[in-house]
């Protein structure tokens, strides 16, 4: 084959330049091209720079003037302004154009989803002016009996179960009395962005143990960050143990004998340092004794991991910790609460199709808003575990990962137990890890232009947000609080003397576990369905069914808020005017006096008539 032709005047062939006669035009130069792209990348990289400060600060903007009085069926998703979804869909934007730029670096990716954590996690916190979440509350208070208790709380009640699973408990108290805190509700209110922030190094251990291309494993994290709707990450010892759950899979994915990555990256694998396999055991132990059904999550998952031949020099020994870890610490610490349980713990392992079915109850009679989101978060579960699926047939070398066995681990824990109709948000919490990488397998695929591969993602990426939000914010109506709240609860935990009864129709009463040692708890919507009925159709004797024989030394106080006005209407547990026909009779009803108002909450305080105690 004889060579190309050159051209005595064409640059790009002679690599000389010959000067045009007068009247020609210059050639064209591929050197012009060079310099065209390198503006173009200069410009891509510039953007993706600019993006992500702009979008921060309109997000920080939008949060200037939010109503939360207005907050409704949805929560949080009907006062947030539009600014606040410009910022949201900027964000996403400027994290696809970083994707689709081979140079991107590590510190932008995480600079990004360090932003979307921010935007998601911290809108909460910098909005309301009290801790959100009466559950994060109720562990607030639990802290602060085990701290003046120095351990074991007794005289408990329903919530001696904290002190079977004490661990996260006694290290926040352990934080406290080492930095002189009186409180962790100076802290607790950023537990969700905090949390999450941290867990983003577990997910970036494991998909780097799997994969090397960044913008797989950054898109892998962001993906997960876009469809945790299930809302675990508050201040809880669920969240806490989440994050370890999440650091041993890590920690195991990486000495797995990966066979996804190309020959010449992988490391000789398939046997644990003695000081690295120490570390897990501790980490799995500390696991066991915050949370009682994480170690079961971790077990089912150590289990189907150790099914392939090659995994069982790595991954027996740790599920061998976890087993006897978690045997020995039910047969001792919470031998009480297994025992008191064990029947119905028998009984739901010979009902897997009720356990499923409980958690996809009906809504009922809940709010219209309540059950659409609800059907937006079901769609959105069904989406992740579609795509990953999909992943599993169209992207083969998954398979060798691991992550789809991870995806299907908490599958047995779901058909073992219903745990009170949550199991099954818990089972796609603890696959979504696994199940974000197989769907950004699938979305970032190399052959792809990047082009075409931003046209595609965007707007999927801006859809799982948007299911994401509807989960994530919009019980938000009953999850904040008021200071008047707050100083209604307070008056009632620091006034009443030890012995007096609380009640309350729900759980929405901010501190309302305070002192929960010294007082008894009755929450009237979670009765008896004879009990709820006649507290229905008679206020009054609904709520004197519980507090009969008060007296002047062990009062009963009833305690009425806006919250709970809000929790029973988007339940429906209870019609939406009944804290509103409960305050009138007792306005009216001898024995009760108010004690105590506010905008936001009313204390009545109840000492049966003698006559009434006599009889």
């Amino acid at each position: 084959m004889s060579e190309h032709p050159t051209h005595p005047t064409h640059p790009t062939l002679t690599g000389a330049s010959t000067p045009p006669k007068e009247g020609e035009e210059a050639p064209a130069s591929t050197s012009t091209t060079g310099e065209s792209r390198a503006r173009r990348a200069a410009t891509r990289r510039w953007v993706i720079r600019a993006v992500l400060p702009i979008a921060l600060a309109l997000w920080l903007l939008s949060l200037r003037h939010v109503d939360l009085d207005r907050m409704r069926d949805l929560g949080l998703l009907q006062v947030l302004p539009v600014l606040f979804w410009v910022a949201l869909a900027l964000l996403t934007l400027g994290f696809c154009l970083a994707l689709g730029d081979r140079r991107t670096g590590n510190s932008w990716y995480a600079a990004y989803v360090l932003g979307l954590i921010a935007v998601i996690h911290a809108t909460p916190t910098l909005l309301y002016p009290t801790l959100r979440y009466s559950w994060a509350w109720k562990h607030v208070a639990v802290i602060d009996a085990m701290l003046r208790h120095g351990g074991d709380v007794p005289n408990a009640g329903t919530l001696d179960i904290y002190n079977e699973w004490p661990g996260f408990f006694q290290l926040n108290a352990l934080f406290l009395r080492a930095t002189g805190l009186e409180s962790a509700i100076g802290y607790a209110a950023w537990a969700p962005a905090f949390v999450n922030a941290l867990l983003l190094g577990p997910l970036l251990l494991m998909y780097r143990a799997v994969a090397r291309d960044r913008r797989l494993i950054w898109g892998a994290a962001w993906i997960f960050y876009s469809c945790s709707w299930v809302g675990q990450d508050y201040f809880a010892p669920q969240a806490f143990d989440f994050l370890l759950f999440a650091t041993v899979i890590a920690l195991i994915l990486r000495q797995l004998p990966s066979s996804a990555l190309p020959r010449p990256s992988r490391r000789r694998r398939g046997a644990w340092p003695p000081g690295l396999l120490l570390l897990v055991l501790v980490i799995v132990a500390a696991l066991v004794s915050s949370h009682p059904l994480t170690p079961l999550m971790l077990i089912s998952a150590l289990v189907l991991l150790s099914l392939p031949r090659r995994n069982r020099r790595v991954v027996l020994p740790v599920l061998a910790g976890a087993v006897v870890f978690t045997a020995a610490w039910d047969a001792t610490v919470a031998r009480p609460y297994i025992s008191t349980h064990f029947g119905s713990i028998v009984d739901a392992l010979s009902q897997p199709d009720a356990n499923i079915a409980s958690s996809l109850a009906t809504w009922g009679s809940a709010a219209p808003g309540q059950i659409l989101l609800s059907w937006v978060d079901r769609g959105l579960s069904g989406a992740v575990f579609l795509l990953a699926v999909i992943a599993f047939v169209r992207r083969p070398w998954t398979r060798r990962t691991g992550l789809p066995l991870l995806v299907l681990a908490p599958v047995p824990v779901l058909l073992a137990n219903p745990y009170g109709g949550e199991m099954i948000f818990r089972a796609y919490l603890f696959a979504l890890p696994a199940s974000a990488f197989m769907i950004a397998a699938l979305l970032l695929h190399r052959g792809t232009q990047p082009r075409r591969r931003m046209l595609t993602v965007y707007p999927i990426l801006l859809a799982m947000l948007g299911g994401l939000v509807f989960g994530y914010y919009g019980k938000e109506a009953v999850n904040q609080f008021t200071l008047q709240e707050v100083a209604a609860a307070r008056y009632v935990t620091s006034h009443a003397p030890e012995g007096s009864k609380i009640v309350t129709l729900t759980s929405a009463v901010p501190g309302l576990f305070m002192h929960y040692d010294q007082h008894e708890r009755v929450l009237l919507a979670q009765q008896d369905i004879a009990d709820e009925r006649r507290l229905v159709q008679d206020p009054l004797d609904g709520v004197t069914g519980f507090v009969y024989g008060a007296t002047a030394r062990q009062p009963a106080y009833i305690i009425l808020s806006q919250a709970q006005t809000k929790d029973v209407y988007l339940t429906g547990d209870l019609p939406a005017d009944t804290v509103k026909r409960v305050e009138s009779a007792l306005s009216r009803a001898p024995g009760f006096v108010r004690v105590y108002h506010n905008d936001d909450a009313v204390v009545y305080r109840y000492v049966a008539p003698r006559e009434t105690i006599r009889r």
